[in-house]
């Protein structure tokens, strides 16, 4: 028989640098699983990759655990695609940089399970619609 779920959490992590404080602890000690344990799996998983990572936190009624990585948000891989630090503040007028449509393909392809596109022509059309609402002109 499988196990009964309790909760579901969602955090944002940087990858290999999870802590028991907070955010990760104040949303997990309240779920009742052990924090350092947890802690622990996510840094080990995600010592390869960089940046943040979106976690998906399965909590079973008797306390234990099990977690899906996420690819991290097109937003932070538009802005490492194009070395900047952040989006426009004013988005219509103000541009910060320029994204060329194999940047997009790539950007797509890493994205593209966690994306609701059946094909890479509408993944690179999600991406793209992200770079314009950050400022971001895309070319071709």
């Amino acid at each position: 028989m499988a196990k009964k779920i309790t909760k579901k959490i969602k955090l944002v992590i940087t990858a290999g640098k999870a802590t028991p404080a907070p955010p990760v602890g104040t949303a997990l000690g309240p779920a009742g699983i052990n924090i350092g344990e947890f802690v622990s799996k996510f840094n080990e998983a995600t010592k390869d990759m960089d940046g943040v990572v979106p976690a998906e936190i399965t909590v079973y009624e008797d306390r234990t655990f099990s977690f899906i990585l996420k690819t991290p948000p097109a937003s932070s891989l538009i802005m490492k695609a194009l070395g900047i630090e952040k989006g426009a503040g004013k988005t219509p007028s103000e541009k910060v940089g320029t994204i060329t449509k194999k940047q997009l393909e790539e950007i797509a392809q890493k994205k593209m399970v966690d994306l609701n596109a059946n094909d890479m022509e509408a993944a690179v059309k999600i991406i793209a619609g992200t770079c314009r609402s950050m400022g971001v002109e895309v070319k071709g």
